[in-house]
């Protein structure tokens, strides 16, 4: 009964660190590249091939192996310390559900006066 729940544990575990590898992995796909310069961080490409190596690794092995161990740390660094500078320069969010200026009565061609 105690291997039961620790099996599950240890599931749950996995799952939680493919998320964070795949959290990472989809918001550094939809930065812009110039925003990982201006940040002063390493580029693009660079993190998205460390948090896809990650999400595999975290995938393919055992948790109690050093290599998702080290996928996660990855994780950890983008998220809490990359991803903050990206926003920071990038003026805030990715664009997703983020409103790109004007009022709520703007139409496709500029605002709607209601007729005046």
């Amino acid at each position: 009964m105690l291997m039961l729940g620790f099996a599950g544990f240890m599931g749950i575990l996995k799952i939680v660190m493919m998320a964070l590898a795949a959290f990472g992995l989809f918001d550094a796909a939809f930065r812009r590249e110039d925003a990982f310069r201006a940040a002063d961080k390493q580029n693009k490409v660079f993190w998205l091939i460390i948090l896809g190596i990650a999400l595999v690794v975290s995938w393919l092995f055992s948790l109690l192996s050093i290599l998702p161990i080290a996928g996660v740390v990855a994780s950890i660094v983008y998220i809490v310390d990359v991803r903050p500078a990206l926003k920071q320069v990038g003026g805030g969010g990715s664009g997703w559900g983020r409103r790109r200026g004007g009022s709520s009565s703007d139409g496709p061609y500029g605002p709607y006066n209601g007729g005046r």
